[in-house]
């Protein structure tokens, strides 16, 4: 079921890990063509993937001895290490961020948080089973409500061909060049699709500009190194923000602190895998060292997020 999820994701982004998607003021590209129909397919066979394991296993009373009163965290300890996300849940606790703290579009969606009381590895699975196909109705009412145009903030002007585009440039027609928005191929198969998206950003201060542009005029490559360049680039003001999203492992937040210079004063990542690692050996006291291997994988331990 993940190799169809995967598929997905590479569809948009090109990639199935670091997909670096996310744009100030919107997204890389828009949605290739067909992916509401691959998106509904890939769906149909992970809901028959997931019917077979509830069959196999929910009530397979050898899965039930590994997993029931196994890795058991109460309550009161999984709030005191500051656990969130599916470990919260698990102990009756029905805290998510995109509840609790809308952003995005989730204050229009409607999902359910499930959750347990009993907190072992067999509630962590039951929670998990019945958040993925919470996570499928969201992208479905998320596709049904997603509107038309532009995909980032877009600057005014006549949108033209990128090949035109160098041509112009080529040719010395440079001459107000910068503020036309280009058009590119919406999604990385290529440029058949007929509608294209204007990119470019209207504050240069804040926004990287469109890879088109920096590539395409000398104007770009500086706007480009001057944001990134030491001393230059992004100066919020003074003062601090926390944000944080939730996460397939429980909330995931940014703390920074400005102190009105291209750099941070501070920067600290809230991961949600470091609180259920720090308690993972109250978990496992008075088991059998077999029991580790359930136990830890009931916490889904990401090496990459939680590495300090």
């Amino acid at each position: 079921a993940r190799e169809f999820l995967w598929e997905l994701v590479e569809d948009v982004t090109g990639a199935r890990l670091t997909i670096s998607y996310g744009r100030v003021g919107g997204v890389k590209a828009d949605l290739p063509n067909g992916f509401t129909e691959r998106t509904a397919k890939a769906f149909k066979e992970t809901r028959e993937v997931l019917d077979e394991v509830h069959r196999l296993l929910t009530g397979n009373r050898i899965f039930m001895d590994r997993m029931v009163s196994v890795g058991a965290l109460s309550r009161e300890e999984t709030i005191a290490y500051a656990i969130t996300g599916p470990l919260l849940r698990a102990v009756g606790v029905p805290y998510d961020v995109r509840r609790a703290r809308p952003y995005d579009v989730y204050d229009r969606l409607v999902f359910e948080i499930p959750t347990q009381k009993d907190g072992d590895n067999y509630a962590r699975y039951l929670v998990r089973m019945a958040e993925m196909e919470q996570s499928m109705r969201i992208v479905e009412q998320a596709l049904a409500l997603i509107p038309g145009g532009p995909i980032n903030v877009d600057a005014a002007g006549r949108p033209i061909d990128p090949a035109a585009y160098v041509d112009r440039g080529k040719q010395g027609k440079t001459e107000g060049l910068l503020l036309v928005p280009i058009t590119l191929s919406p999604n990385l198969q290529g440029s058949e699709r007929p509608a294209h998206e204007r990119v470019n950003a209207p504050d240069k201060r804040i926004v990287l500009p469109p890879k088109e542009t920096t590539y395409g005029s000398i104007e770009g490559l500086m706007n480009h190194f001057m944001l990134i360049m030491e001393g230059y680039g992004i100066r919020p003001p003074r003062g601090e923000a926390y944000f944080a999203v939730e996460g397939a492992n429980g909330e995931l937040g940014f703390y920074v602190v400005s102190d009105g210079s291209d750099r941070p004063y501070r920067v600290r990542c809230r991961p949600p895998c470091l609180p259920p690692m720090a308690a993972l050996h109250r978990m496992i006291e008075g088991q059998m060292v077999a029991d580790l291997v359930p136990t830890f994988g009931s916490v889904n331990m990401i090496g990459g997020e939680l590495d300090r």
